[in-house]
Parts: C-alpha cells; structure tokens; sequence
C-alpha cells in the first residue's frame, strides 16, 4: 500500500508541538492593516492552539 500523502494546505498552515498539539497562526493579519489598532496588530501575531474538535482531523490531514 502506498504512504499517505500530506495535505498540501494544511502542511503551509499548521505545525505540531512537542506535545502532539498543533499550532497555527491567527487570521486576519494580511491586509488592510491600517484601520487596525496596534494593539489588535499585536494580538495577532501570537501562535495559538488548534481546538481539540479539530484536532482529530487535522492528524489524519498530517500524516
């Protein structure tokens, strides 16, 4: 049988911790940045965890 292939987006777009988690990105940070407060700007750079739900989807995605 052949290997998995890896979803091509998914790849781009997440990255698994140490912990089996995986990270992403927040949204909203491409364009049209200048009616966004700094603070807002700044909000959107950190990393966050993927909800559990997703989880489970993701890892089949990934494989």
């Amino acid at each position: 049988m052949p290997k998995m292939k890896t979803n091509s987006g998914a790849g781009k777009t997440f990255r698994k911790t140490a912990s089996g988690k995986f990270k992403r990105q927040k949204a909203y940070k491409s364009h049209i940045l200048t009616s966004k407060s700094t603070k807002r700007k700044r909000k959107l750079r950190q990393e966050i965890i993927v909800s559990p739900s997703d989880t489970k989807r993701l890892k089949i995605m990934l494989q």
